[in-house]
């Protein structure tokens, strides 16, 4: 049976391979489920120096593949690895891909050399498929550092018999990124000196890869309704907005979905019992054990408020930082907190559990268990980000019955259902000011529901564990995009 789309996706990071965000995580999943709909997709992404070939079961496709970049050609070598039915392949250049870090040095430093990596990685996804013979339907690009391939489709490729019928569809998954670097590249990147003009690529004398892409591509979306329209502002848009507007009904929001064969109390390998919305007999077992394993007071009556993030402004843990001590001294409430990042918050948040002890508790880092561990323990779960493009903590913890308390942005407030304190009606807690004190007064709503109306908290985590975010709903849409980007393409 012949596939409905050829489908190949190009992206930096792709889960379970190599990953620093959700980025990594839809390029992992959703070209499975599109694939079980009847779709052939293949994915392409670089060859990290940290990536485990042995692990993955990575072999040998092509020894060598040359492709032309603006004003050289460049080599690499070009692996495979089966990801659940998927093809994955992997562009293998250690001048560009064998280092530490997937876009920065330890220091957080950028690569000065990413715009030729990205570049290079795009152009080599692209030469791939007319290695391989594959006649791809729809290009899908993500973020910045792929961005280009709408880009190359039209100005290198138009006429070109494998490739010139491709559609492209660009997701951006945190416009905050737009890969911006100096015009010194723009030679190697071979994109025409014409099209660098500020309705293109030309963004205050730099090239700006992201706005390029939003110009080029077939079709564009971002990972949730709400940050869509939040991107069409000058507020939340970076400078983008005026060309997010521009493309109309060709920008629209899909939400992320979730994988539930991991992250689902009832099946969950991680965590020390199963639950279910039937059976709840599990999440308090589950909840001690969170309690020992974090030195806090084994209480079964006290709520637990979890956080689990990386500890950066975006996300709000400057502000929780804030008044998180005053929320301890004033309530009755337990916090666990497990996450890395900014090194001022990652040293206050270590510092929380000596001097609230029983109280507070906190891992600086990132471990998987612990993270499965606190959705499935905690009674609540904290997200007070400036902004949040889809959010997938959120929608886990919908699924373990911890209630979300979040600040109503982007995909968060797209997935969290207002409580209702008249009729228990909701799934969470929301808040509007990105300040202290709304985070404060917010968590007291919550820890007085808890205490006070336990029939609500009850009926709120059999409504949470119901909702459905899986990824077939939006791989549906996905498919209605490409149906888009294909209609787009056709007159051109």
């Amino acid at each position: 049976m012949e596939p409905k789309l050829k489908i190949v996706m190009i992206s930096s990071e792709v889960a379970p391979f190599a990953k620093t965000g959700g980025l990594a995580d839809v390029v992992g999943a959703l070209p499975q489920v599109l694939q079980r709909m009847g779709h052939e997709v293949i994915v392409v992404m670089p060859r990290y120096g940290s990536i485990d070939g042995q692990r993955y079961g990575l072999r040998r496709y092509f020894d060598t593949m040359g492709v032309w970049m603006g004003n050289t050609q460049e080599w690499c070598a070009v692996d495979v690895a089966n990801n659940d039915g998927v093809p994955v392949y992997f562009i293998e250049n250690n001048k560009y891909f064998e280092r530490a870090g997937l876009y920065h040095d330890e220091n957080y430093n950028d690569y000065a050399d990413n715009p030729q990596r990205f570049g290079f990685l795009t152009r080599a996804g692209l030469q791939l498929c007319q290695d391989l013979g594959f006649a791809p339907d729809i290009v899908h690009a993500h973020d910045w550092q792929t961005a280009l391939a709408a880009a190359y489709l039209k100005i290198w490729h138009w006429n070109d018999p494998l490739l010139g019928r491709a559609a492209s569809v660009l997701t951006i998954h945190n416009i905050a990124y737009q890969g911006k670097y100096g015009a010194s590249n723009f030679d190697y990147l071979g994109l025409q000196w014409s099209n660098f003009t500020p309705d293109k690529f030309e963004d205050y004398g730099a090239i700006n890869f992201l706005k390029g892409g939003i110009v080029y591509a077939d079709a564009v979306n971002t990972v949730s309704p709400t940050y869509a329209n939040e991107t069409r502002t000058p507020a939340l848009g970076y400078g983008l907005a005026p060309y997010l507007n521009d493309r109309g009904d060709d920008y629209v929001g899909i939400l992320n979905g979730v994988d539930y064969t991991q992250w689902n109390p009832a099946v969950d390998k991680l965590i020390p019992a199963h639950y279910t919305v039937d059976d709840l007999t599990g999440k308090r077992i589950c909840k001690a054990e969170l309690q020992r394993r974090f030195l806090l007071d084994v209480n079964p009556s006290v709520p637990i408020i979890g956080v689990v993030s990386r500890l950066v402004a975006q996300k709000g843990l400057d502000l929780l930082a804030a008044t998180i001590e005053r929320i301890v001294n004033n309530m009755a409430v337990q916090f666990v907190i497990l996450g890395s990042g900014d090194k001022g918050l990652e040293s206050f948040y270590a510092s929380l559990p000596a001097r609230y002890p029983g109280r507070i508790g906190s891992f600086i880092g990132y471990n998987n268990q612990l993270a499965h561990w606190i959705e499935a323990g905690a009674d609540f779960f904290i997200m007070p980000s400036i902004y949040e493009p889809c959010g997938l903590n959120q929608i886990y913890s919908l699924k373990y019955g911890t209630l979300p308390i979040v600040r109503a942005t982007g995909g968060l407030d797209d997935t969290v259902q207002q409580y209702v304190e008249r009729t228990g009606d909701g799934t969470g807690f929301k808040f509007w000011d990105p300040t202290p004190d709304a985070i404060y007064y917010t968590v007291g709503w919550a820890v007085s529901t808890y205490y006070d109306r336990p029939q609500h908290i009850a009926k709120m985590m059999r409504t949470a564990m119901q909702q459905d975010y899986s990824w077939e709903k939006s791989a549906a849409q996905y498919e209605e995009l490409y149906a888009r980007a294909l209609r787009n393409k056709a007159p051109a």
